[in-house]
Order: C-alpha cells, then structure tokens, then sequence
C-alpha cells in the first residue's frame, strides 16, 4: 500500500505525486523522489523495481522478509552507479511480548523507496524531521534520508532497553525472596528472549552502519557518513547494554538454580533425619517384636515401658544431634 510519493528538490518539497509520474521529476536536476510502502505487494515492487531500476536479488528479500539485518551495495547502473538495499527491524511491544517488523529501504542517487513490513508504526516524523532541514537534506539527498530512518529504527531500540534493565533490576530484588525462585527463572526467561530478539536486531546492524561512515563508504553516503557514525556510537551503546543485561539474566538464572538445589538439599536433609529417627524406633520395635521364647524382657514386668522409653530416648538424642547438625 502506497503511503507517500514525494518529490524534493535542492531539499524542498515539490510536490506528492502519482507513482506514474515518478520519471518526469527523476529528469530534473537535484531531484530526488522519496516513496514509502506498507506491506507492498508483488505487483508494487515489480513496479518499483522497473520505475527504478532495482536488483532481482534486492526485490526477492523484500518481497520474501524475515531478513537479518543488513546494508547490500549493488553496482549494476548503466553509468556505474551504485545503488543501497538496507534491512532493519522493527520492535514493537504488544501486551508485554516483543513483535520483529521490517522496514527495506533502497536507496539510488536519486531515489528512496522505504517499505514496512509488519508494523503499525509510522515513519511520518522522519518525514516531517527532513522537511525541516532542508540544507541537511539538500547536501545529503537520499543518503540524509536514510539516515533519517535508520536514527528512528535505532531510537525506538532504547525504550525496550530501559525497560528491560528495569524489569532485571526488579527481579535481582526477589532473587532472595523464600520460595519465588522457580518463578523468578520463568521471568528470567522471558526476558533473556526479549535481550535476544534485541540482540539479533541491534548486532548485525551495528555491523552494516560501520560500513556507512569507515572504509570505502557508499556514493549515496558520502554526504552523511558523519552521521552514520554517530548511529553506530548509539548501536555499539546498546549492544553493550544488551551484553549487561545478558550477563546479569545468566547469572540470576544461576544464582535461582542453586537456591533451588539449596531448597530440595534442605528438604532431602529433613527427611534423612526423621527416617534415622524412625529407622531406629522399627529396628527396637522390630527386634522386640520377634517373640523368641526365651527373651527377658518379654518375662519383665516392666519390659514394655522399658523398650519405649529406650526408643523414645534414641529417637530424642537424634533430634537434638540433627538440629545441632542443623538438619531440623
């Protein structure tokens, strides 16, 4: 579904237009087109694809998704010019579980085309930003643009991290809570999922960014490559957070796991000790119960109070033995 179609010149608006009239404005000097797609279908691609001229290869993992997290140059122009296919993920949270959209944005010396994929969240401040430096996007073209969009991705990265480092920080505080240990690891779980969705996303994009302001940098970046490395200074912040938070949930997941064992320990300790009680209590009983005719104490008067009072004794001196021993 076709979103914007907007053509800028000298970094001014021109004017919306039909996707049919993309060629007149792409003939203009110092003008580029900036459309933006929301789960565009085959057919809008192929007509992207032959508006502008776009690689088979970039068309197929925009059309297929579920892509990692990338920056792909392409070298195919007629005129040597190279051309952008970038895949970033989209992180939205929905009743406290994270959902991963993509947005695949192709970038030309004279075009942006942005299509968003599985999420309800809208681009229409970076649009609004651009619009509102129009010396910026005059000298960046396409590239500002870009960078534009991928600055919202990454922004929209750090809410979920605050929130995790909140949601840690609650749960190292009940760590030592008698009795929630089980149910602290299942919410430890749940949140090393979320680190590792966010991992997945922030990573492999860090990677891709470096190439955007170090090294041979892109033609369509050139302009902006200073821009880019501060969004790699704010990826390498959170992969650094996502790393923190990774390391702090394994090691509560751990510390949860041995108060368990320390838990079922206590509790084998306990019943160790009143089975020795009783054990002792049946082999008396037990001995006194063979009926042997020639026994004694079977004979004595005072026989019977005799064998419970020595049961009753061992069984006494071995309470007070496992509750030194701090078994009881």
């Amino acid at each position: 579904m076709l979103i914007n179609c907007t053509a800028y010149q000298r970094g001014h608006k021109l004017a919306d237009l039909p996707v049919e009239r993309i060629g007149d404005y792409l003939q203009q000097p110092d003008t580029f087109v900036w459309i933006a797609l929301e789960d565009a279908t085959a057919e809008e691609l192929a007509l992207m694809s032959e508006t502008f001229g776009l690689h088979e290869l970039a068309i197929e993992d925009a059309h297929h998704g579920h892509q990692r997290p990338k920056v792909e140059e392409y070298n195919d122009g007629d005129d040597g010019s190279t051309s952008l296919f970038a895949v970033m993920h989209l992180i939205d949270e929905n009743e406290g579980r994270l959902q991963v959209g993509e947005i695949h944005v192709f970038i030309g010396t004279d075009y942006i085309l942005s299509v968003r994929n599985n999420s309800a969240r809208d681009f229409l401040g970076v649009r609004a930003r651009c619009e509102r430096e129009p010396k910026k996007l005059a000298k960046g073209g396409p590239g500002y643009v870009f960078y534009a969009l991928m600055d919202a991705v990454v922004d929209r990265y750090f809410p979920h991290i605050e929130r995790l480092e909140s949601e840690v920080e609650a749960l190292e505080d009940r760590i030592f809570t008698k009795g929630a240990a089980r149910s602290n690891i299942r919410r430890l779980y749940r949140l090393k999922r979320k680190a590792t969705l966010l991992k997945h996303a922030v990573t492999p994009l860090m990677e891709a960014a470096g190439k955007l302001h170090g090294g041979r940098v892109p033609d369509v970046c050139t302009k902006s490559r200073h821009y880019f490395r501060d969004i790699y200074d704010h990826l390498t912040r959170i992969n650094a957070s996502l790393d923190g938070i990774r390391d702090t949930i394994s090691t509560a997941i751990q510390v949860n796991l041995s108060l368990v064992a320390i838990d079922q320990t206590e509790v084998s300790k306990r019943l160790a000790a009143w089975a020795g009680i009783f054990a002792v209590a049946t082999a008396l009983a037990g001995i006194w119960g063979m009926n042997f005719t020639h026994m004694p104490e079977l004979d004595w008067k005072y026989g019977y109070p005799m064998a419970l009072a020595t049961i009753a004794a061992l069984g006494g001196f071995l309470y007070w033995q496992f509750r030194k021993a701090k078994w009881l």
